[in-house]
C-alpha cells in the first residue's frame, strides 16, 4: 500500500509534465519546415526552437517520474494514469491564453478521470515477476510485433490523405511509447538491483533507440496536418493500451478476470477513450493561437 501511495502521485505528476511538454512541442513543430516521417533532421531543427528545448526538459522530468513510478507499482497501473496528460494539456492551453475551460471540457475531463478510476478499481492490477522478456523467443516476438505495427502505421501515413496522416503517425508513436514503458518496467524487475548490472541488459539499449524514435514520430504527427489535438489523443490512448498488453503478455502482470469484471474493465476503458477523443476534438488548436 505504501508503494501504491508513492507510485500513483508520481504517475500523475509525470502526466502533468507530459501534458505541458506536449503543448510546447505542438507549438514548436509548427515553427519548422515539415520533414518526412522518421527523418532525424526534424529533431535537429526543433532543438533550435527555444520552446521545444523547454519541452525536452519537461519531458525528461516526466520520464524520470514515470521510471520512479514503474519501480514501485505495476505497469498496468502507471500507464493508464498518464492519460490525464491530455486533461492537463487542455487546461494548460486555456490558462496560457487566459481562458476558462468551458463546462463541457470540465465534464469530459471528469468522465476521463472517472473511467480511469473505475478501471483501476475493477481491474486491481498486481505486479508480476517480469520474466517473459528474459526469454529470447518472447523478446523476439515483442520485437516482431512492434516492427510490424509501426511499419503498417508508416505505410498508412504515406497512403492516406493529408487530413488523416497524423493519426497513423500518432498510433506508431503511442505504440513505441507503450513498448518503451514495458521495457522500463522489465528493467526494474531484474533480479539484481545493482545499478551497474543494468548496463548488461538489452532492454536499456532498446529503450535508448525506441524512446527517441517515438518522440520523432510524435513530432511528425504534430506537423503532418490540422488534426493536432486528436493526434495527441491517439498517442495518449495508444500508449496505455499497448502497455497493458505488454504487461499482461510479457511481464506476468495480472488483472481481475471473470465475465462481469472484464465487462466492467472494457466499459471503463471505452469511456476513457471516448472522453479523451471528445476532449481532443474540442481542444483549441495551438496552430491557431
Amino acid at each position: 500500500m505504501g508503494q501504491l501511495a508513492a507510485g500513483a502521485p508520481l504517475a500523475l505528476g509525470a502526466a502533468a509534465a507530459f501534458g505541458a511538454s506536449s503543448l510546447l512541442q505542438f507549438r514548436a513543430s509548427r515553427q519548422v519546415p515539415e520533414e518526412r516521417a522518421g527523418q532525424p533532421r526534424l529533431l535537429l531543427r526543433l532543438i533550435q526552437v527555444r520552446g521545444w528545448r523547454w519541452s525536452a526538459v519537461l519531458a525528461a522530468i516526466a520520464f524520470a517520474m514515470q521510471v520512479a513510478a514503474l519501480s514501485l507499482v505495476p505497469l498496468i497501473l502507471v500507464q493508464p494514469l498518464l492519460v490525464t496528460g491530455l486533461v492537463w494539456y487542455v487546461l494548460l492551453f486555456a490558462a496560457s491564453h487566459h481562458r476558462r475551460p468551458d463546462p463541457r471540457i470540465l465534464l469530459e475531463s471528469g468522465l476521463c478521470l472517472l473511467g480511469l478510476g473505475t478501471f483501476l478499481a475493477v481491474a486491481q492490477p498486481t505486479r508480476g515477476q517480469g520474466k517473459g522478456l528474459e526469454s529470447f523467443t518472447s523478446a523476439a516476438l515483442l520485437g516482431v510485433a512492434l516492427v510490424a505495427a509501426v511499419s503498417v502505421c508508416l505505410v498508412g501515413a504515406v497512403k492516406l490523405a493529408r487530413k488523416w496522416r497524423p493519426l497513423p503517425l500518432a498510433l506508431a508513436a503511442g505504440t513505441c511509447y507503450g513498448v518503451t514503458a514495458g521495457l522500463i518496467s522489465s528493467l526494474g524487475l531484474q533480479s539484481e538491483p545493482n545499478t551497474l548490472a543494468v548496463f548488461g541488459q538489452w532492454q536499456l539499449y532498446a529503450i535508448a533507440v525506441l524512446g527517441p524514435f517515438g518522440v520523432l514520430l510524435s513530432q511528425n504527427a504534430y506537423q503532418a496536418g490540422p488534426l493536432g489535438a486528436p493526434a495527441l489523443a491517439t498517442i495518449t490512448v495508444t500508449d496505455p493500451l499497448v502497455s497493458i498488453a505488454v504487461g499482461l503478455l510479457w511481464l506476468d502482470e495480472r488483472i481481475m478476470t471473470g465475465p462481469w469484471v472484464v465487462l466492467g474493465e472494457v466499459v471503463a476503458l471505452v469511456a476513457v477513450v471516448a472522453a479523451v477523443f471528445s476532449l481532443a476534438r474540442r481542444a483549441p488548436h495551438v496552430a491557431d493561437a
